[in-house]
């Protein structure tokens, strides 16, 4: 399935890891070559910031959705594509999630995994099949995961749910696997 837009949630600072810039970088890059649309937080700070960027100059579509409360203190992106200022949080992954055909979470902070986990959330509910990806630079994600293996254990999670997500430490891997899955939703 070829995706037309795919959201990204990511943090509004950069982090000390310089693999996570990089690798907003080349998620960029290769969205843009690849012709499939962001839809992102709408920020221009941070790995937002540099992944818009790196849309924007390679000539990709860029969406950006932003709270009318973080316009300022997200220095909204004034150079992308759209840009839909919202009146909420809830609005705001309420209008990602109609205009994208799946989610990616980079590093970030509280708002990245929240965001990420009610898409993951509405997954396990049947509320959309859209995929839910993890791009898990550097091992960021590794003790997130550990936490999700260890509620699987403890029976909060079922092991298909666990299988909702798709983690990879290479954009280019990861782009590729959710353009080539599908949901398997078992009826009840």
């Amino acid at each position: 399935m070829r995706l037309r837009r795919l959201c990204v949630f990511c943090g509004s600072k950069v982090g000390m890891d310089p693999r996570y810039r990089a690798a907003a970088v080349e998620l960029g890059q290769l969205l843009a070559r690849e012709g499939t649309g962001l839809v992102y937080g709408g920020g221009s700070i941070g790995l937002m910031g540099v992944l818009a960027d790196a849309m924007l100059a390679d000539g990709g579509e860029v969406i950006g959705v932003i709270p009318d409360s973080l316009a300022t203190k997200e220095l909204l992106h004034s150079g992308v594509t759209k840009m839909h200022v919202v009146a909420s949080m809830h609005a705001r992954k309420a209008l990602m999630a109609d205009l994208s055909d799946a989610f990616v979470a980079m590093p970030g902070g509280f708002g990245t995994f929240e965001e990420f986990f009610e898409v993951v959330t509405w997954s396990q509910l049947k509320l959309h099949r859209k995929l839910t990806g993890l791009l898990n630079v550097g091992g960021y994600y590794d003790p997130l995961l550990r936490l999700v293996d260890h509620a699987v254990q403890e029976g909060f999670i079922q092991p298909k749910h666990r299988n909702l997500l798709v983690i990879e430490e290479r954009p280019e891997v990861l782009l590729s696997r959710l353009a080539a899955e599908t949901i398997v939703h078992d009826p009840k």
